[in-house]
């Protein structure tokens, strides 16, 4: 009887059949294809998305109001951080903190409300991660803002 009821609860599905999501470009500096893993368990604690990066592309620069965890899949990456610099909504200054390497197999944690951007490092070869997108409680998911800035010193706006 316990074994019927373990089975009513599990859910199961496979990475490579996870459904692609719709990405928006002004989120990404380069091509992205992000599968929305979470789509077949339907968790309420985090999201879960296999992220692909091609010829560069990374993130713009942004931050989770939940914490994030990176675990790469493939190829070679980066993961930089920000410091905001002054007062503002969407015009401020930023200086890079950190700058971590990432290659298949690495694993990162990022705590809630960092600024930072990640992506590919080489034009020619293909950069993947597992996003794991923490709630911030249960049933109440995470947000991400991002913003449009030259990824070197000025965030010019707030994305919508």
């Amino acid at each position: 009887m316990t074994i019927a009821i373990y089975h009513k609860w599990l859910k199961k599905g496979n990475i490579s059949s996870a459904a692609a999501k719709k990405v928006k470009k002004n989120y990404f500096t380069g091509p992205v294809t992000l599968h929305d893993i979470s789509g077949i368990t339907k968790p309420n604690e985090h999201d879960l998305y296999h992220v692909i990066f091609k010829k560069s592309a990374r993130t713009k620069i942004h931050y989770h109001t939940g914490a994030q965890m990176l675990i790469v899949t493939k190829g070679h990456g980066s993961l930089v951080y920000y410091k905001k610099i002054g007062n503002g909504v969407s015009k401020f200054k930023i200086l890079k903190t950190k700058t971590i390497s990432l290659n298949r197999g690495d694993v990162v944690y990022i705590q809630p409300k960092v600024l930072h951007t990640h992506g590919s490092v080489r034009k020619n070869t293909v950069f993947s991660h597992l996003a794991l997108n923490f709630y911030q409680r249960k049933n109440v998911s995470s947000k991400t803002v991002w913003y449009e800035s030259d990824l070197r010193s000025n965030v010019m706006s707030k994305i919508t």
